[in-house]
């Protein structure tokens, strides 16, 4: 039986992890809110005193962290695991960062004989709960091919994107694309709303015919149009506007770095961040229709 230890058991981390449990892996676990440890050994997993503790006896280290800095704690602080973890041990970071992390942690890793992938996942709460998560993997193809089973026990679709950093890189991609759809479907709906459309045709409208997109298709941002959807919840669950403001700006960051030009992402950056000023940081995304209705001139 393969043993993962499993660090960060966040909004997403949590169900994952229960979903490795349910397929047959072993479990050790370790996170800073007792609550959740304690939620994830009840279903079997080993609660863990430390990251150190989790890591003991592991064959693959799975972590799924805030930010860069803390995944380059983990691995390569001063008293990170790379003290500790044998050689051919698969590390895979399911954390969204900054490909230079990524990077860095897995030349130091690797100088060490650790293997590593960056997997950022796609596909928010309901997915990993779901079992149906994507999975954008950056690494050599041997590392990708080791962690292919254990990511299909959580994922549904496991995409190779590239070398060390590429995951990630392709993460911020997809989501400055749907920041960008998500401001234009609203922006749609509301100038419709505010000329006398009937929000729920329009949407049909709008999906039969160029202007079809994932949004109208499964995430419609305005209350009451589609069932079992944030907009209709208040904006509550789905993905928080401070988690896409986080991945906007690694794009950003990303595209000053390569030069790239990305006025429409650089805008959707400064309405989010806008957005998350005013107090709207833990609601969904979508609720960025509410902003923009509040704009009205």
């Amino acid at each position: 039986m393969t043993t993962v230890a499993f660090i960060g058991l966040g909004n997403m981390g949590g169900p994952m992890a229960k979903n490795l449990l349910k397929n047959g892996f072993q479990v050790r676990a370790f996170d800073l809110v007792q609550a959740a440890l304690d939620a994830l050994a009840g279903e079997g997993a080993y609660a863990a005193k430390s990251a150190h503790d989790a890591a003991e006896g592991a064959d693959v280290v799975l972590s799924m962290l805030p930010a860069g800095k803390h995944v380059r704690d983990l691995y390569i602080g001063d008293n990170g695991l790379m003290s500790m973890l044998p050689e051919g041990t698969l590390v895979i970071d399911s954390s969204t960062i900054d490909a230079g992390s990524a990077r860095a942690v897995s030349e130091v890793l690797q100088s060490k004989g650790i293997r590593f992938v960056d997997a950022p996942v796609s596909g928010g709460v309901g997915g990993a709960v779901a079992g149906t998560l994507t999975f954008i993997v950056g690494g050599s193809d041997d590392n990708f091919a080791a962690a292919k089973p254990v990511l299909e026990a959580m994922g549904k679709n496991i995409f190779h994107a590239g070398d060390t950093g590429a995951g990630q890189v392709a993460k911020i991609c997809n989501n400055m694309l749907l920041s960008i759809l998500m401001v234009g479907t609203s922006e749609a709906l509301q100038m419709g709303i505010q000329n006398g459309l009937d929000p729920k045709v329009l949407s049909q409208i709008m999906l039969q015919s160029s202007g079809r997109n994932w949004t109208l298709e499964v995430y419609n941002p305005c209350p009451d149009v589609m069932e079992n959807v944030p907009s209709s919840n208040d904006y509550n669950g789905g993905f928080m506007v401070d988690l896409m403001k986080k991945d906007l700006g690694l794009a950003q960051e990303t595209a000053m770095q390569s030069k790239s030009a990305t006025p429409m992402g650089s805008l959707a950056n400064s309405l989010y961040t806008m957005h998350s000023n005013q107090g709207n940081g833990k609601k969904d995304f979508s609720s960025i229709f509410q902003m923009l209705q509040e704009l009205k001139g």
